[in-house]
């Protein structure tokens, strides 16, 4: 196994590479449209407790459809490719962003918005100086969940032909390779922990970048 695995890589390394190359792609295409779909959405929903019920409610529906299932339902409408499987990535990405978005800015504490208020603070500092701060983590953390989500599903991606580290998986299990599944398997488990682990340095960082604004201001 492990000679095999050596070969591999000592045959294939470039192939290697551009399938990391178009796994991240994909996944990174997937997550910005993920974002810029449910952020917005988030905050107009946690306006109002009703609106925030719906959403999270019709998120929670979207995460229990399996991510095959709604690859299946996009390419006969998009073909195969880049597109659907971005499309049903970005689908499946939604949900955690949404939810934890909108549960952060309505767990604000109303006392503190208030007190914010009344020291004079127009909507625009409010918002910047209190309510992103305060629902950041819990904001963060649905975004870190989503880029896990995102980067194992991807291996999807190969069935319909977009490419991506899916493409060992389904070879090994179509030509009876345990090499090519291990590497496959390895190559998406690391890729998923390493983004983790970026992500969680970037929280890190922008949380003291926080503290030490408070602290100036």
């Amino acid at each position: 196994m492990i000679q095999q695995i050596t070969t591999y890589f000592s045959e294939h390394g470039a192939e290697w590479v551009q399938m990391v190359i178009d796994h991240l792609t994909i996944s990174g295409m997937a997550l910005a449209a993920a974002l810029a779909i449910a952020v917005p959405l988030g905050i107009l929903c946690s306006r109002h407790a009703w609106s925030e019920r719906l959403a999270t409610g019709t998120a929670g529906v979207l995460r229990v459809i399996p991510s095959l299932a709604i690859l299946i339902i996009c390419v006969p409408y998009l073909g195969v490719g880049t597109v659907p499987a971005v499309v049903a990535l970005t689908v499946l990405a939604i949900p955690p962003i949404l939810i934890n978005t909108a549960v952060a800015l309505r767990s604000v504490p109303a006392d503190v918005i208030e007190a914010g208020v009344g020291m004079g603070m127009s909507p625009a500092r409010l918002w910047l100086t209190v309510k992103a701060p305060l629902a950041f983590p819990l904001a963060f953390s649905g975004v870190r969940t989503a880029a896990s989500e995102i980067i194992a599903s991807a291996t999807l991606a190969a069935y319909i032909g977009a490419g991506g580290l899916g493409i060992l998986i389904y070879t090994g299990l179509g030509a009876l390779r345990n090499d090519l599944l291990w590497i496959g398997g390895i190559s998406v488990a690391a890729l998923s922990l390493i983004v983790n682990r970026v992500l969680a340095m970037v929280d890190r960082r922008i949380r003291a970048y926080e503290r030490v604004g408070s602290s100036t201001r």
